[in-house]
């Protein structure tokens, strides 16, 4: 009897260890739901699928760091997203939370929401690695996690992003073209970059010294911390133009707004920008381009909370999906604008400017944006 409840028991383990094995999403073959839309990374990108749920869905947002105009109107986009007539019966209920820079307290906010019973979790990742824990947690509950903008080093979850590293090196490519198409063939060039430990900010600055080092060039690049925020920004390029007196050309990750007018502020002559998509940066790129300020500007849109909110849903109706869905890099250069159609003279300069994909479907005005807050939901 003995040796029978120990067979038992071993037996139970054995299947209860199976089954923790193959809870979560199943790898499968593709091509995956809406192709347009949500578009693999690479030939190589592999496919998952969870089991079907019916909605509608409990899903949370939780964000890390708030403290710049990207981040907050990151958050009012997710907000009106969801009162979309095309998804808002689909969602049961939308819970937003901004959990600071601390990772321990992303992972806990997480981990709380899946232990709560939610069905999907959409993130922003302080930090590109240590979600192990809240992966395997995840998984055990059938619940889909997409970290979006600064994603993962795993390929355990569906994550949405544009390509980081090609928007470095686009950047660089245009400002290197600039500067030859003058007959500058070295110099010195301001690297104004995001959030540290990011992984956006990492693969950003990568790609601009990939760049930059195959060029041969002399060129001496300083570096300095802007926080992707306006005003963080300009404070660091005054201090930056005030130590080294002339740059070349300035790369911005973001707080390219804060960046132009510190140009201005301390007489510095236009130079070469690129920059993000702030209204207020391609407004100035309009107005001065004749005066030197070529820039070019690309766009990682805070729409991106959507599309990984509408992949959340397709993972949640059993569509096989994506494991890394691409975004097309949204850019415009200094002869392409147009107010009105990628620039608006009648919104505020920290409203960022691509909030359109049309292959998903995806199209929220500014005034529905701008109408929501950044609060949290619980």
């Amino acid at each position: 009897m003995r040796h029978l409840l120990k067979c038992t028991t071993a037996f139970t383990a054995l299947a209860m260890s199976a089954q923790l094995a193959l809870a979560g999403p199943e790898i499968v073959a593709g091509p995956g739901a809406n192709p347009e839309c949500f578009a693999p990374w690479s030939d190589d990108t592999t496919y998952l699928q969870w089991e079907a749920k019916e909605a509608p869905y409990k899903i949370a947002v939780v964000n890390g760091f708030v403290g710049n105009t990207w981040r907050i109107q990151m958050i009012k986009t997710a907000k009106a997203f969801a009162e979309d007539p095309a998804i808002k019966d689909k969602i049961e209920t939308l819970k937003v939370v901004s959990t600071g820079t601390d990772a321990p307290a992303q992972l806990g906010a997480i981990e709380d929401f899946i232990n709560q019973g939610f069905d999907a979790i959409i993130t922003i990742a302080v930090s590109p690695d240590g979600f192990d824990r809240v992966i395997r947690l995840a998984d055990k509950n059938d619940v889909v996690i997409v970290p979006f903008d600064n994603v993962l080093d795993t390929d355990k979850v569906m994550q949405v992003n544009e390509d980081q590293l090609e928007m470095g090196r686009t950047w660089a490519k245009f400002v290197l073209d600039q500067l030859k198409a003058e007959g500058t063939t070295s110099g010195k060039l301001l690297e104004v970059r995001g959030l540290p430990g990011n992984s956006v900010d990492r693969d950003r600055s990568i790609g601009i010294h990939e760049v930059f080092d195959a060029d041969g060039g002399d060129w001496e690049i300083v570096q300095v911390v802007g926080n992707w925020d306006d005003g963080t920004a300009q404070k660091v390029t005054a201090d930056a133009i005030a130590v080294h007196n002339r740059f070349d050309a300035i790369l911005a990750q973001g707080g390219t707004t804060g960046v132009v007018q510190a140009m201005m502020d301390t007489d510095h002559p236009m130079v070469p920008v690129a920059g993000e998509s702030e209204n207020g940066f391609r407004k100035l790129v309009a107005k001065h381009a004749d005066e030197g300020l070529k820039g070019i500007s690309i766009g990682q849109s805070p729409g991106l909370v959507a599309i990984a909110i509408k992949a959340a849903i397709s993972a949640l109706e059993g569509n096989a999906m994506p494991q890394l869905i691409s975004v097309p890099l949204p850019i415009a250069t200094y002869d392409e604008l147009e107010d009105g159609a990628n620039y608006w003279s009648d919104l505020p300069d920290n409203f960022f400017t691509v909030n359109e994909f049309p292959p998903c479907g995806v199209n929220i005005s500014g005034p529905a944006i701008m109408s929501q807050d950044e609060s949290d939901v619980n």
